[in-house]
C-alpha cells in the first residue's frame, strides 16, 4: 500500500503514475491536478474581471422612452432636455451597432451641447446616462485646457481620463461618453477670428476639433507632460459620444437681440410673445457662434438643447424625490448611527428659499443642509441616548446663521 506522502491528495494517483508530485506541508498535488487547478483559477478570475469591466460590445440599448424613464429617477424636471438626450444617445449607440456595407448609408456621429444655468443638472444628466448604459464616463473641465506647449492641460488629456475610467480597456474607451464642462469658458473673446494667440480660448477649440469629429488620437496613458517617455495608446474617437455643457452667462442678451426684443419685455415681431424668464428656449447655433464658439465646433455639436431654470417646486422635489435625494442621503447617514432623522416640510421650504437667494441652483442645496446639520452630525454619534433628531425651521435658521454660510453669500 502506498504511503500517504506518495499519493496526490486530489486525484489519488501514486508518484510513479504521474510526471511530478509536488510536496506541500500536509498534502501533495500532481502536475495534472495542478494544471487543472490553474485553468479553473484563470477562468474564475476572467469571469470576475468581465463582471467588473465595461461591456464594450453587445450591451442592451434601451429605447428613448426607457432612457428618459431612467433619467426621471435621478433628475427632476427638464423633460425637453431629457427627451433630446434620450433620442441622441439611442441613435448614437444604434449607429455604433450598425454593420456598414459598402453601399449603405453611414450615419454620422451627433455630439450634444447642453446650455443651462449653474446647478440645473447638466453634469447629472450626462453621468446618469453613462451609469444606465454601463459605459466609461469622464468629466473634463474646459477651463484648465490650453494649446499644447502652454501651461495647463493638453486637450488629449480628456481621453486620458476616459481611458483611466475604462481601466485602460481601449475597446471600452472607444464607446464611452465624455462630458466637457464649462465649454463656454473657452469661447473666443470676440466673434471675429483671432489674429493673435488665444491659447485658452479659440486655440483650445481648434485643438478639440479632431476629438469631436472622429479621428485616431495618440494618447499618453499617464497624462502628457510629466511622462514624455511613455508609449502612446491609439484611440479612435469616432464612436465616443461627447456631451458639452456650459452656463453661457449673458447669451440671453444675444438671443434677445436676435429676437428683436429685450429680456424685460415682449416680442415686437408679429404676435410672438417672448418668455423673458427663460430665453434659452429660443437658443440657436447662431447664438453660440455669436457668443464665441467657432463655427467648426458648433457644427460638430449639432444637437443643441437647453435646461430650464429651476423654480421653487423643482428644487423642493429635488430634495426628496430622486433615488439619491439629499434628504434620503442624510437620513441614511443618521440611521447608520441608529438615529431617526425627521426634517419638517417647513425646513425644505427654507432650504429652497436660500438656494434661490444665493443663486446656487440644485448644486447648492447640499451645502445649505450641511451647514445646519453639521453640529448634529458632530455631537449625536457620541450621545448613546440619541434616537431621533427633529429639524424645524427655527433650528435650521439658527444653525445656518451660526455657520456663516449666510454671511458668505451675502458678501458675494
Amino acid at each position: 500500500m502506498a504511503k500517504k506522502s506518495d499519493v496526490c491528495a486530489f486525484c489519488g494517483r501514486k508518484a510513479n503514475e504521474v510526471r511530478l508530485l509536488m510536496q506541500g506541508i500536509d498534502a501533495q498535488i500532481c502536475d495534472s491536478c495542478a494544471e487543472q487547478a490553474y485553468a479553473i483559477v484563470k477562468e474564475q478570475f476572467a469571469n470576475e474581471k468581465k463582471d467588473n469591466k465595461f461591456d464594450s460590445k453587445g450591451f442592451t440599448l434601451k429605447k428613448p422612452a426607457e432612457i428618459k424613464a431612467f433619467l426621471d429617477q435621478y433628475v427632476i424636471g427638464q423633460d425637453e432636455a431629457k427627451r433630446t438626450l434620450a433620442v441622441a444617445v439611442y441613435n448614437h449607440y444604434k449607429r455604433i451597432s450598425q454593420k456598414v456595407e459598402a453601399d449603405e448609408v453611414e450615419i454620422e456621429k451627433s455630439n450634444i451641447i447642453l446650455v443651462g444655468e449653474t446647478g440645473t443638472g447638466k453634469t447629472l444628466l450626462a453621468r446618469t446616462i453613462a451609469k444606465m448604459l454601463n459605459v466609461p464616463f469622464a468629466i473634463a473641465d474646459a477651463t484648465v485646457l490650453t494649446e499644447a506647449g502652454y501651461v495647463g492641460e493638453d486637450v488629449e488629456n480628456i481621453l486620458v481620463r476616459l481611458l483611466q475610467a475604462a481601466d485602460y480597456d481601449v475597446a471600452a474607451t472607444e464607446r464611452g461618453i465624455v462630458f466637457i464642462d464649462e465649454i463656454d469658458k473657452i469661447a473666443r473673446k470676440s466673434d471675429n477670428p483671432s489674429i493673435t494667440r488665444d491659447v485658452s480660448g479659440e486655440g483650445v477649440q481648434q485643438a478639440m476639433l479632431k476629438l469631436l469629429e472622429g479621428s485616431v488620437v495618440n494618447v499618453p496613458p499617464k497624462g502628457g507632460r510629466k511622462h514624455p517617455e511613455q508609449p502612446m495608446v491609439a484611440i479612435n474617437t469616432k464612436d465616443i459620444l461627447f456631451i458639452a455643457g456650459g452656463a453661457f452667462d449673458g447669451i440671453d442678451r444675444l438671443i434677445a437681440a436676435r429676437k428683436r426684443t429685450n429680456v424685460i419685455g415682449y416680442g415686437t415681431g408679429g404676435n410672438e410673445v417672448i418668455d423673458k424668464d427663460n430665453m434659452l428656449q429660443y437658443l440657436s447655433p447662431a447664438d453660440l457662434k455669436k457668443f464665441g464658439l467657432i463655427p467648426e465646433i458648433v457644427g460638430r455639436l449639432p444637437i443643441i438643447t437647453h435646461l430650464n431654470p429651476l423654480d421653487e417646486t423643482a428644487l423642493k422635489r429635488i430634495l426628496t424625490e430622486p433615488k439619491n435625494a439629499l434628504v434620503k442621503q442624510f437620513a441614511k447617514l443618521f440611521k447608520m448611527d441608529h438615529i431617526n432623522l425627521v426634517i419638517k416640510d417647513e425646513v425644505l421650504d427654507f432650504v429652497v428659499e436660500k438656494a434661490i437667494e444665493f443663486k446656487v441652483g440644485a448644486r447648492g442645496l447640499r451645502s445649505i443642509m450641511e451647514a445646519f446639520l453639521n453640529d448634529a452630525m458632530f455631537e449625536l454619534p457620541s450621545d448613546i441616548n440619541a434616537t431621533e433628531l427633529v429639524i424645524d425651521r427655527a433650528y435650521a435658521e439658527a444653525k445656518l446663521e451660526k455657520s456663516g454660510l449666510k454671511k458668505l453669500h451675502a458678501g458675494d
